[in-house]
């Protein structure tokens, strides 16, 4: 059973409202728009770019009260536009959000550790945008409280994490949310379905195209301490401590496999989930994953360490392959026997024009609806207990067949895999990589 924090919109139906059997809100007429019974009590941890946007996407919903922000860093401009990012900007920008609804209070506090804001707050969910190698510490910290959980994609860094989070995050019923965005897409919707009831007849291959990496410094290079204002030493966290330099930090810190899986693992949350949802595998996977053409830049190594270039092959049940490549067109292609149909951002083709007309009814088979958005998706999740969109296990399990490539890669052979029981199949070496959980220090997952 989940827990009653003492102020919270939970414990004020249990405690005031003993006698009402379902855990809902009650209504704005009872008590008034802004009563505790009424909001969603949230903490927001990370405050760069992506962080902004999706808190401010969060607090649209008439429910969401800001109550906490966390961030290393008090206060600096992000490397790729130039704007305010940072502690200081998210309390402004979280006080005023919460001061335009209706009267509601202010004094939201900030935090440098997230582990302090879970412990101090009433929290019934929180938000995580944190560079990759955070991601799991923080939603399992707040998972083992009983808070719901926002999190960014990937969901986790390690393939590792990802199995023991949406495990425990199953095992609580808890309400999770991955910003899989593009599932709240009616493009994307709308190919998925046409998909899964078969209008272009059995799948033989898809095809998903990834951003390339990046083939050059993004920033300054130069060893140097880091800013004023930063613990670095908390912002690697439970990765190695490299050498601080600005061309890996905010932003940028994705292209370095100490902290992100680089463009690979960055958007195959959005086209290859895009992919399994098409062919019904939310909570299955491969049979089969082989690397192929991972290409680097020898002279940028000691700043970025991912590919520029990839391309990886996996066999799933039924003799379908799924080529996921740098080198295709960017989106989703999912080839049928009868012909096929392409998805991408503000996009979508098909063979035959006639299913992309208004009136073509696909079938029966109908998408998952978010409502209001992907954001709103899960506020509604919290609040009436309903899985969102894009659950622990489907963001795990769509990001999976990028970690198995990395493996895949490393060792210069295919990886057998069993999705049932999530473990490789006949290759101990490969087996022991994925479920590797290199923490630095004392910090620990499980």
């Amino acid at each position: 059973m989940k827990k009653s924090p003492s102020t919270s919109r939970r414990r004020f139906i249990a405690g005031a409202a003993g006698a009402i059997a379902a855990p809902t809100i009650i209504p704005s007429s009872v008590l008034g728009q802004n009563a505790p019974s009424n909001r969603v009590n949230m903490g927001f941890v990370g405050m760069g770019n992506r962080g902004r946007g999706v808190m401010s996407a969060l607090m649209n919903h008439k429910q969401a009260h800001g109550v906490a922000v966390c961030d290393l860093h008090k206060s600096y401009k992000a490397p790729n536009n130039g704007n305010p990012q940072g502690l200081d900007v998210g309390l402004e920008i979280l006080n005023k959000a919460n001061a335009k609804k209706g009267g509601a209070e202010s004094g939201v506090k900030g935090y440098a550790d997230y582990r302090e804001m879970i412990a101090n707050e009433d929290l019934d969910a929180i938000m995580v945008a944190t560079p990759d190698h955070w991601h799991a510490l923080v939603c399992m910290e707040a998972a083992r409280k009983d808070i719901d959980i926002y999190c960014e994609k990937p969901i986790t860094h390690l393939f590792a994490e990802g199995y023991h989070l949406h495990r425990e995050v199953a095992k609580r019923d808890l309400i999770f949310q991955v910003g899989s965005q593009q599932r709240s897409d009616g493009k994307f919707r709308q190919a998925v379905e046409l998909v899964r009831n078969g209008v272009i007849g059995k799948i033989q291959k898809v095809e998903v195209g990834l951003p390339k990496g990046r083939t050059s410094a993004q920033g300054d290079t130069t060893i140097k301490e880091p800013p004023a204002g930063l613990d670095y030493e908390m912002y690697c966290g439970p990765s190695e401590k490299l050498p601080f330099m600005e061309a890996r930090y905010h932003w940028n810190w994705r292209w370095h496999l100490n902290f992100g899986g680089g463009q690979l693992m960055d958007w195959i949350g959005h086209h290859n989930d895009i992919a399994h949802w098409g062919l019904g595998m939310d909570k299955a996977g491969p049979e089969k994953v082989e690397a192929r053409n991972f290409e680097y830049i020898d002279d940028l190594m000691d700043v970025y360490d991912s590919p520029v270039n990839y391309e990886f092959v996996s066999q799933y049940p039924g003799g379908i392959e799924v080529v996921v490549s740098s080198n295709n067109t960017m989106g989703t292609k999912w080839i049928g026997e009868d012909g096929w149909v392409y998805v991408t951002r503000g996009k979508i083709e098909a063979s035959n024009p006639k299913w992309l007309a208004k009136d073509f009814v696909a079938g029966d088979w109908k998408a998952y609806h978010p409502g209001a958005g992907h954001q709103s998706n899960f506020v509604e999740g919290v609040i009436n207990r309903k899985e969102c969109i894009c659950t622990a296990e489907t963001g795990h399990r769509s990001a999976t067949p990028g970690h198995i490539a990395y493996v895949s890669h490393n060792l210069g052979r295919p990886v057998e895999w069993d999705s049932k029981a999530e473990k490789v199949v006949g290759d101990d070496e490969a087996q022991k990589m994925l479920m590797a959980l290199p923490y630095r220090g004392d910090w620990k997952l499980v």
